[in-house]
C-alpha cells in the first residue's frame, strides 16, 4: 500500500496508551492486519474525526513497521474540538477513516542536529532523534513542557538515550535558554516543534545562521497579514474558469463557491494539503509551511490562508 492508497480507508485502533497528563498515544491498524505505508520521520496523517472534521497528527512510532501507524494527542480544552473528539472516540477497537499520508517536515540529512521540542511537539521529534542517532550523527534534544508530568515521552527519551535529552519542565528550570543555544551559529541543522512563542522565539534567535539552518512546523497558523483590501482575478488552467476573489477573501474559499472542489484540510496554511501550483502571477504567501526558499521561488501556494501581490494569478486547478 502506497501513501496516495490510504486516502479513504478504513483504520481500527489496535491499542492506546496515557503517556503524560492530558496526551494518549494511539495505535492504528489495519482491520485485515495488512502492511501500510512506510513513512519517515515528519511524517503526519490526516484523521477524518466526523463530517467535514480533519485533523492532522504527527507520526510518532517506528517507520520500520509497516502494521502500525502511531499518533499522540493532547487533549485542548479551548481548541475546535478535534483533539476531543478523538480523545473521546477513538478508544480500542473503534474505527476512523484515514485522509492521507504526508511529509512537510522532512528531516534533511546532517552531521549535525539540535532538536528543539516544545509540549506535544515532541511528537514529529522523535522519530527524527531516533533516525539521526541510527545514522551515527552528533546530535542533541532539548523538550520543554509546563511540567515533567505535561511532556509525553519524557522517561522514554531520556533512558534511551542518556545525556543527550535536556528535559526542561517549566516549572523546574524556567524557560528553555535559547540564548544559550542559539546565540551563535553552531553548525548543523536546528529542528524544532511545539507551541508558536517557542517557534517564534527560535526563529528570532536563528537570524544568524546561515539560510536553511532552521526547520519547523507549526500545529497553529503563525498570523497573516492584514486582510487584503483590494479584489484579485484568479484564472483556473486546468478547469477553463476565471474566479474574482473579493477583498480579504482566501482563494480557496472563493474558489469553492465558484463550484471547482479543491482537496484541503486544515484551512489555516499549517497542512500543505491545498498547495497548488502557479503558473503565472506573484502569490502573497501568508502561510506557516513553505521555507523561504519556496515563497521567494512563487511557484507554488497554499491557497486556504494566501492572495496575491498581483492583480491577477493563473493556478493549476
Amino acid at each position: 500500500m502506497t501513501a496516495d492508497e490510504l486516502a479513504g480507508v478504513e483504520l481500527v485502533v489496535a491499542g492506546r496508551a496515557r503517556v503524560a497528563a492530558e496526551v494518549v498515544a494511539i495505535d492504528l491498524r489495519r482491520p485485515d492486519g495488512g502492511d501500510l505505508p512506510g513513512w519517515t520521520p515528519g511524517a503526519h496523517l490526516d484523521l477524518e474525526l466526523g463530517p467535514g472534521l480533519r485533523r492532522q497528527y504527527s507520526l510518532c512510532g517506528e517507520p520500520a513497521d509497516r502494521s502500525t501507524l502511531r499518533i499522540a494527542v493532547q487533549r485542548e480544552p479551548a481548541g475546535r474540538g478535534g483533539s476531543r473528539l478523538a480523545h473521546d472516540r477513538l478508544t480500542v477497537g473503534a474505527t476512523v477513516r484515514a485522509g492521507g499520508l504526508r511529509n512537510t517536515f522532512p528531516l534533511v540529512a546532517a552531521d549535525r542536529y539540535l532538536f528543539v521540542a516544545g509540549g506535544i511537539g515532541i511528537t514529529p521529534i522523535r522519530p527524527m532523534v531516533a533516525a539521526a542517532d541510527a545514522a551515527g550523527a552528533d546530535w542533541r534534544l532539548v523538550y520543554g513542557g509546563r511540567t515533567r508530568a505535561t511532556m509525553a515521552f519524557a522517561d522514554d527519551l531520556r533512558q534511551r538515550y542518556g545525556e543527550r535529552v535536556s528535559l526542561c519542565p517549566q516549572d523546574e528550570t524556567g524557560l528553555l535558554d535559547l540564548a544559550g543555544l542559539l546565540g551563535r551559529p553552531g553548525g548543523g541543522l536546528v529542528y524544532c516543534c511545539g507551541p508558536e512563542p517557542l517557534i517564534r522565539a527560535v526563529e528570532e534567535h536563528c537570524r544568524g545562521w546561515p539560510p536553511g539552518s532552521l526547520h519547523v512546523e507549526r500545529f497553529t497558523p503563525a498570523g497573516g497579514a492584514d486582510a487584503d483590501q483590494r479584489e484579485i482575478e484568479v484564472e483556473l488552467a486546468l478547469s477553463g474558469r476565471t474566479v474574482l476573489v473579493p477583498p480579504g477573501t482566501p482563494i480557496l474559499r472563493a474558489v469553492e463557491e465558484a463550484g471547482v472542489p479543491v482537496l484541503s484540510s486544515c484551512r489555516e496554511g499549517t497542512c500543505g494539503t491545498c498547495e497548488t501550483p502557479v503558473l503565472a502571477g506573484v502569490p502573497e504567501h501568508r502561510d506557516s509551511l513553505l521555507t523561504e526558499q519556496e515563497r521567494a521561488a512563487g511557484d507554488v501556494m497554499l491557497i486556504c490562508v494566501s492572495r496575491a501581490r498581483t492583480p491577477r494569478l493563473v493556478l493549476e486547478l
